[in-house]
C-alpha cells in the first residue's frame, strides 16, 4: 500500500476536446513543485488501442517515447518538459490495455469462475493502475491524473466511475477533482455563454463526481458576474471558478494560473505543506520566449506538416533552444512532396537551417533527399532525426559515394544497395505494436567530433523509436568519402550519430533528442543547431563536399 500522505488530483474535461487539460495539469504540477511539493503525473486515454504506437500521426499526433520504451500519449511530453521528471510506462494507460489485462486474467482463471463485468472488475483494474503510479514513483506527494476525452463520452464512463469509487475509498481530504471546461464568447451577440459549462458540470455530477475547482478556458476576461453564475450552478464558491484565458505561449499558463490562485486552492483543500513558491527561473524563461532579442527561420521538411501535433516535441525543443540563444525560432513548414515538385532551392533559399524529423514510409523521400543535398552543398546547417539521419546517409551514398541506387530496405525490400537496412532481430513480419527499438540506449561519442564537443562528454543516453539502421556493410565506403560516424553503440554495431567535418553544422542522430528537451534544460543538440542557424542567416552559397 502506498504512503498515506499521497494525494490525488483528477483533471477531467467538458464541452469539447483539446481544451488543454494536459497543459493545465502540467501547469499545476510546476506550481506545486515550485513550492517543494513532489509531483508525478498519469494520463488515461479512453481509446481501445493498447497504446498510440500503431496510430497515424494524423489521428493522434506525436507518439511520445519514455525512458523505459513505452509509446505514450503526447501529453506525457508536456509533463516531462514542465516538471523535469522522467515518465515511465505506468504513467499512461488506455482502455485497450485495461481490457487486455482483465481478459487475460479471466482466461487464466483469475476471477474464480465469476461473471466478469465493468463494475467491479474493470473499475478495480483502473484503480489499481492509478495506485501503481504512486507506488512506482519515488518520494511523491501528489499524483496528477488526467482523463482524456470529455465528460459524456461513452468510452470514458468506466474511468469516471472508477474515479468516483477511488475518491470514496481514499476518504476525505485525499482527492480533489478539477474540471476543465469552455466558456465561449459569441461574437455576434458579444456575450460570454456559461451554459455549456453548466451542462458539463451537471453531467459530471450525474455520474457522482462533484468538481472541487473549475478551470474555465476563455478567449476574453471572465467577469465576476459570470464566475458567480457558474459557481452557483456548479455548487462552488466563486474563488473556485478559475479563469484560463488564451496565452501567447503555453509556458505562460502556469504564471496565469498562479495569479488566479490555483495552487493555493489545491494546497488548502488537500492540506499540503508548502514552501514559498520559487518561480524566478520560470518567469525569466517566459520573458525570453515573449521578448527575444534575435530571430531565425528554420525549415522543417516532413510529410505530416499539415498537423503540427505530429511534431509537438520538436516544436517545443526549438522553443527551449531559442531561449538558450535569446532568440525566436520561426519554423517554416515545408512538405517534402512540395520539394519534389518545386525543388529545394525554391523552398529552402531563405532559411538559416534545415531539420528533417522522424517518420515512416516512402512518400516524400525524394524531396527529403533533395533537401539534404541542398543543405550539404550550400553549407546550410542541417539536423537530421531518425529518418532524417537515414535520408542523409542515402543522399551521401548516392551523390558522394556514387552509389546511385542507394536506398532503404523500408522503401524497397529487394534493394541492391540498401545502405539502410533492418536492425538485427527486426523484419517486416513483426507485429507492429511495441516491436521497434524503443526507449533509452547508451551511445559512445568519438573524441574530437562535433557531437562530443556539444555534449561535453564521451557517453550519452538518448531515446529511440525505429527498426532500421545504417547497414554496416557500407560503413567503410561512407567513411572513406568523409562521413564521420561520431556516435556508436557501446558494442560498435549500431551507428547513432553521423556528421560532416568542414560543414558549418551537419549532424544527424538515429535517436529522438526532442524527447529529452525540457523547458529549463534545452537539449544541447537543439541549442547548438539554433546557434549555428543564427550565425548562418541565409545560406552563403559556398559549396562543400
Amino acid at each position: 500500500m502506498e504512503k498515506p500522505s499521497i494525494h490525488y488530483v483528477f483533471i477531467t474535461g467538458g464541452v469539447v476536446s483539446s481544451l488543454g487539460k494536459g497543459i493545465a495539469s502540467s501547469s499545476l504540477g510546476i506550481l506545486l513543485k515550485a513550492r517543494g511539493i513532489r509531483v508525478t503525473s498519469l494520463k488515461i486515454d479512453p481509446y481501445l488501442n493498447v497504446d498510440p504506437g500503431t496510430m497515424s500521426p494524423y489521428q493522434h499526433g506525436e507518439v511520445f517515447v519514455t525512458e523505459d520504451g513505452a509509446e505514450t500519449d503526447l501529453d506525457l511530453g508536456h509533463y516531462e518538459r514542465f516538471l523535469d521528471v522522467d515518465m515511465r510506462r505506468e504513467n499512461n494507460f488506455t482502455t485497450g490495455s485495461v481490457y487486455g489485462a482483465v481478459i487475460e486474467r479471466e482466461r487464466q482463471g483469475g476471477y474464480l469462475g465469476k461473471t466478469v463485468q465493468v463494475i467491479p472488475h474493470l473499475t478495480d483494474e483502473i484503480k489499481k493502475r492509478i495506485r501503481l503510479v504512486a507506488k512506482s514513483a519515488k518520494d511523491v506527494d501528489v499524483v496528477l491524473v488526467e482523463l482524456g476525452g470529455t465528460v459524456g463520452d461513452i468510452e470514458g464512463l468506466p474511468f469516471l466511475e472508477a474515479i468516483r469509487q477511488f475518491r470514496l475509498e481514499e476518504g476525505p481530504g485525499r482527492c480533489l477533482n478539477i474540471h476543465v471546461t469552455l466558456v465561449p464568447f459569441i461574437q455576434a451577440s458579444q456575450e460570454i455563454k456559461t451554459k455549456p459549462t453548466q451542462h458539463s458540470v451537471q453531467k459530471l455530477r450525474e455520474i457522482g463526481i462533484q468538481p472541487d475547482l473549475l478551470i474555465c478556458r476563455t478567449e476574453t476576461p471572465l467577469p465576476r458576474e459570470a464566475r458567480e453564475k457558474i459557481g452557483l450552478y456548479a455548487n462552488l464558491p466563486v474563488e473556485a471558478v478559475i479563469e484560463a484565458r488564451d496565452a501567447d505561449t503555453i509556458y505562460e499558463v502556469p504564471l496565469n494560473l498562479e495569479r488566479e490562485g490555483l495552487a493555493g486552492l489545491v494546497i488548502r483543500r488537500l492540506k499540503l505543506r508548502a514552501a514559498t513558491p520559487a518561480l524566478g527561473r520560470w518567469k525569466s524563461m517566459v520573458e525570453t520566449v515573449r521578448h527575444p532579442r534575435k530571430s531565425v527561420r528554420i525549415a522543417v521538411a516532413g510529410k505530416y506538416v499539415e498537423l503540427r501535433d505530429a511534431y509537438k516535441s520538436i516544436i517545443e525543443a526549438f522553443t527551449h533552444a531559442g531561449v538558450a540563444n535569446d532568440a525566436k525560432v520561426e519554423l517554416v513548414w515545408v512538405s517534402s512532396e512540395e520539394i519534389e515538385k518545386k525543388g529545394a532551392a525554391a523552398l529552402l533559399g531563405r532559411v538559416g537551417g534545415l531539420l528533417i524529423p522522424g517518420g515512416f514510409g516512402e512518400r516524400g523521400i525524394d524531396g527529403k533527399v533533395q533537401a539534404v543535398q541542398y543543405a550539404r552543398e550550400n553549407d546550410l546547417p542541417f539536423f537530421g532525426i531518425c529518418l532524417g539521419m537515414q535520408v542523409a546517409v542515402i543522399e551521401f551514398a548516392r551523390n558522394v559515394c556514387g552509389i546511385r541506387s542507394a536506398t532503404s530496405r523500408e522503401f524497397d525490400e529487394d534493394a541492391k544497395h540498401a545502405v539502410i537496412d533492418y536492425m538485427p532481430g527486426q523484419t517486416r513480419d513483426l507485429e507492429k505494436g511495441g516491436t521497434m527499438r524503443l526507449g533509452a540506449y547508451p551511445c559512445c561519442l568519438r573524441r574530437g567530433t562535433r557531437a562530443q564537443a556539444i555534449y561535453g562528454k564521451d557517453r550519452i543516453s538518448e531515446r529511440h523509436r525505429h527498426r532500421f539502421e545504417i547497414n554496416n556493410e557500407y560503413r567503410t565506403a561512407l567513411e572513406n568519402e568523409g562521413l564521420v560516424m561520431s556516435g556508436v553503440s557501446p558494442d560498435h554495431t549500431l551507428v547513432e550519430i553521423i556528421e560532416l567535418p568542414g560543414h558549418r553544422w551537419f549532424l544527424a542522430g538515429q535517436f529522438h533528442p526532442e524527447f529529452k528537451s525540457r523547458a529549463l534544460k534545452p537539449h544541447p543538440l537543439f541549442a547548438s543547431f539554433v546557434k549555428a542557424a543564427l550565425a548562418a542567416g541565409a545560406p552563403s552559397g559556398r559549396k562543400t563536399r
